[in-house]
Order: C-alpha cells, then sequence, then structure tokens
C-alpha cells in the first residue's frame, strides 16, 4: 500500500493526478500505474487502468487471476469495472471515495448512478433499434476459435 501511496504522490509532482496502484501477485509486483488522464488526454487513464493495462502486457493475459489491485483511493466505477472485467483475486484501498472529494475529485455522483435506479443520467443513454443489432453476437457465436472472456 505504501507504494502505492508514494506513486500517487510522486504523480502530482510530475504533472499528474493524485492516485496510484499496483497490480502484485503474491510477493512480486508485477505492475504499477499512476493517474495519466491529463497528462496523456485520456479520460480513461485513471492509475488502476493502468496498472491492469501494464500487468496484462507483463503478464502476456487479458485475466489477472491470481493477482491483487492495491490502489491508493478507492476505486471509481470505471475503475472497478475495469478490476471485475480483468478478474483480479482481489482489491485493496487505502482513501476513500469521500476522502477523494474533499481533494476536488467527485465521482460520488457516478456511484450513485449505478445504484439508483431513477437516477437521471448527465448523458443521455437510450438504444437505437435496428434489425442487425445482433449480427456481431452472431458472428461471435459462430466463430469457431474464438477466445473466451
Amino acid at each position: 500500500m505504501q507504494r502505492a501511496i508514494a506513486l500517487a504522490t510522486d504523480s502530482v509532482a510530475s504533472g499528474g493526478g493524485p492516485f496510484g496502484a499496483v497490480i502484485g501477485r503474491g510477493d512480486e509486483v508485477v505492475a504499477t500505474g499512476t493517474n495519466m488522464v491529463t497528462t496523456n488526454l485520456d479520460p480513461t487513464a485513471h492509475a488502476e487502468v493502468t496498472a491492469i493495462r501494464n500487468a496484462c502486457q507483463e503478464l502476456d493475459s487479458f485475466r489477472l487471476d491470481g493477482c491483487v489491485l492495491v490502489t491508493s483511493c478507492e476505486p471509481c466505477p470505471m475503475c472497478m469495472a475495469s478490476a471485475l472485467w480483468a478478474r483480479l483475486d482481489e482489491i485493496v484501498y487505502a482513501a476513500d471515495r469521500d476522502d477523494a472529494a474533499a481533494a476536488g475529485f467527485d465521482d460520488r455522483a457516478f456511484y450513485e448512478l449505478f445504484t439508483d435506479p431513477n437516477a437521471v443520467w448527465p448523458t443521455p443513454v437510450r438504444p437505437v433499434g435496428v434489425d442487425n443489432r445482433t449480427a456481431p453476437f452472431d458472428a461471435w457465436r459462430n466463430k469457431p476459435d474464438r477466445v473466451e472472456y
């Protein structure tokens, strides 16, 4: 955890956001990541996502079974979903969403969108009816050499 916090603190000094993450497996550090949203002009470059990307490249796999995500702050909904898709064994964090909000990183509204079925989303999200909407899934089901995930 101290390494994740140090990464987050160092990230601030180098122009990034105050978030750091470490992916570990046993006693080994597989990969690290820092928040690079403003440095890379990428809203998905949160520390956890960056660490997950780096770990997947290091392990040559899109699954991180057997690994733990250690992060300086509670993962936002995007990072949590990414960690779940990566199949990490565990996620541990230091600061929480309220600590982040106090520093100007208030994503509590995003958490609420996913927990309140009556929430009004700031961006309209709606289905568009098209006849071939399942064509990609049909192609996937019929692909004999697909890689399941």
